[in-house]
């Protein structure tokens, strides 16, 4: 791991003045008075307090949901195990390398091959290249952890028990510095009974965890998605870029991480049977009830990722099945109907942009590209009125549109370029699609991952907007081998997957089940990607 000092020094240069304050405080004027609101009692204590059946329940789905977020996000991350402050993911500009490769500067390095092993004991599901399950849990997860965060907060509101999170008064800042000069310096202070009242450090640690840790999660999130940031452009501008919402979105993950070992902690030291007894069945006393059920409840947790590694080893079929069935309906929702139209300017375009897949080995491809394309014929058929076969020089005669945009890899990386080339529509206008086309698949000369044509698809109603296109062009020069020559495709509100490159033929279909495996494209075939590319 290598971390940039200029971001290491930020992180963790509050964290250090306040234990060096904690420090000097202590040995100065010794230890701060504890308020004595922390010895508040039952008798003392005001209304509410305790923790009702729905707390114990929803705290319990929280960090069930938690653990399989956090596991599948590090998969996610291990794909493109690099984090950037700048959009444009240019290799050493990094301010979090998760891997011990420079990228090579005396040979094409390519994103696929920069991704990194995990653990299946760490990551869901663990090993290279499992990107596609990994997504799937996320989502799932996500979706669950949302719903139940909601129905937290409607309760929470609804029931009063915001007074125990909530600060009401100034004094809590006072009151949790003072008991945090004795944690700091390793003194325990005298700890009010949880069940009635959390100490002031406590109640701040609690409101931050709820309040605008999880808000945060939520919110960088969409920071992410092609098609809301190319929709709404100002999205990804709040934090600064699409790499600063991916980057705050990891460290918001490495503070709910910091949060549980420290939560745990301090609930072993304040007494564990107690406080177990508090949050597993909501009452007070000492009996050991909570601890066996915690326990129990742990070895659930424990038993579900085991079967989500298992599923997704053994059953990745299913998984991406009901990833279809519930987060494709919820995010078709929310992200179908806005229409992506961002572009940027000239000097925005990237001064680097990562090269992905394999460039074509097959002798018909090579031929061609020896001769500068020259005898390329791009074949349109399928469900169409006129089938064509068209030279890059008709492709040109065309009207040519261009567009900077920005890329998103599905494993995480982003660049901005411009392309060069003519719209799908403009070439739905010429071949004339019958009404039973549905869809339009796009053939490589290039191989998949694990061999085999690469293929991939677009809706016909994708492939009708203004920014889906054809391009031949790239930053104003005529299309790399690297990045797709002779043609590769451009969808601006979908992932890079979908961009398929070395363009060989175009079929229009009316039901993309009959290509391939029947999952729509080579990924979504072989490495279960999820048939929403625009998340």
């Amino acid at each position: 791991m290598r971390i940039r000092l200029k971001t290491l020094l930020p992180l963790l240069t509050p964290f250090v003045l306040l234990v060096a304050a904690a420090y000097i405080q202590w040995a100065t004027v010794g230890l701060p008075v504890v308020s004595a609101d922390a010895y508040r009692s039952s008798e003392t204590a005001a209304m509410p307090h305790g923790f009702p059946p729905w707390l114990c329940i929803t705290h319990y789905v929280n960090f069930l949901f938690l653990v399989l977020l956090v596991r599948s996000g590090l998969q996610i991350l291990m794909d493109h195990p690099r984090l950037y402050w700048n959009v444009h993911c240019t290799p050493g500009t990094e301010w979090l390398r998760l891997t011990p490769v420079e990228v090579p500067k005396d040979r094409v390095w390519t994103a696929k091959e920069d991704s990194r092993y995990l653990s299946p004991w760490i990551g869901l599901p663990g090993y290279r290249h499992t990107i596609g399950m990994a997504r799937h849990w996320h989502f799932l997860s996500v979706l669950f952890w949302v719903g139940n965060g909601l129905i937290f907060a409607v309760l929470l509101f609804a029931t009063g028990q915001w007074r125990r999170l909530v600060p009401t008064s100034w004094q809590i800042i006072p009151d949790a510095w003072a008991i945090w000069v004795h944690y700091a310096t390793f003194h325990l202070p005298p700890e009010p009974n949880g069940f009635y009242h959390y100490n002031a450090l406590q109640q701040l640690a609690y409101f931050g965890v709820v309040f605008i840790l999880a808000p945060l999660a939520i919110l960088t999130g969409p920071s992410m998605s092609p098609a809301f940031t190319n929709r709404f452009s100002w999205y990804p501008q709040l934090p600064g870029n699409r790499q600063i919402g991916r980057s705050l979105h990891f460290l918001v993950m490495c503070a709910f991480v910091l949060f549980f070992v420290g939560h745990v902690t301090m609930v072993v030291l304040t007494g564990l049977v107690r406080n177990m007894n508090h949050i597993v069945v909501g009452r007070d006393d000492t009996s050991l009830t909570g601890l066996y059920l915690g326990l129990l409840g742990l070895g659930v947790i424990v038993a579900v990722n085991v079967l989500a590694n298992w599923l997704a080893w053994r059953h990745p079929r299913a998984v991406q099945h009901a990833a279809r069935a519930i987060v494709t309906p919820i995010m078709a929702f929310l992200l179908d109907r806005p229409a992506p139209r961002a572009e940027f300017r000239r000097e925005d375009i990237s001064p680097f942009f990562w090269a992905n897949g394999k460039i074509p080995t097959c002798d018909e491809w090579k031929n061609l590209a020896a001769g500068g394309f020259k005898d390329y014929r791009l074949k349109v058929y399928g469900l169409v009125e006129n089938p064509v076969e068209l030279s890059l020089e008709d492709l040109r005669a065309m009207p040519k549109k261009t567009q900077i945009t920005l890329h998103h890899c599905i494993q995480g990386w982003s660049g901005i370029a411009e392309w060069g080339g003519v719209t799908l529509e403009e070439l739905m206008k010429q071949v004339r699609p019958t009404p039973e086309a549905q869809a339009v698949v796009f053939y490589s000369f290039g191989e998949g991952g694990e061999g085999g044509e690469f293929y991939d698809n677009l809706s016909i109603e994708n492939a009708r907007h203004p920014q889906t296109l054809l391009a031949y062009e790239m930053n104003y020069e005529p299309l790399s081998e690297l990045h797709g020559a002779p043609l590769r495709l451009r969808v601006e509100n979908q992932l890079g997957f979908k961009m398929v490159k070395w363009i060989r033929a175009i079929e229009f279909v009316q039901n993309i089940r009959t290509i391939g495996q029947g999952e729509g494209g080579y990924n979504e075939d072989h490495e279960y990607f999820g048939e929403l590319a625009n998340i």
